[in-house]
């Protein structure tokens, strides 16, 4: 009986330490979303092409009074002007953090 019971409680005691492991390396599931990322030659630094950064994109071009065109069909020049806007107004979380530096 005293041999049942040791069994018994290592088993439990085993499946205790084990569960947590298991339970954290149970893969994620994927975003439904395509990661981009775009390279800034300028500042030498890349950007993921999110939903933050498109609206950031699309508020420059609402500053300077343009319709909107994808990033990626811009010429250079405009791309060079964009990354330099950019970086001069990084985005901002609730506490006034910037939040572009988090992710580097």
């Amino acid at each position: 009986m005293q041999c049942l019971d040791r069994c018994i409680s290592s088993l439990l005691l085993a499946a205790a330490i084990v569960a947590p492991t298991a339970i954290m390396a149970g893969p994620l599931p994927q975003e439904a979303r395509v990661q981009i990322r775009v390279y800034d030659r300028n500042h030498r630094d890349y950007h993921n092409w999110d939903d933050h950064e498109d609206h950031a994109y699309r508020g420059y071009l609402q500053e300077r009074h343009k319709d909107y065109r994808e990033y990626d069909r811009q010429n250079n020049r405009e791309q060079k002007r964009y990354w330099n806007w950019r970086h001069s107004h990084p985005d901002r979380d609730n506490e006034g953090r910037n939040r572009d530096n988090e992710h580097r």
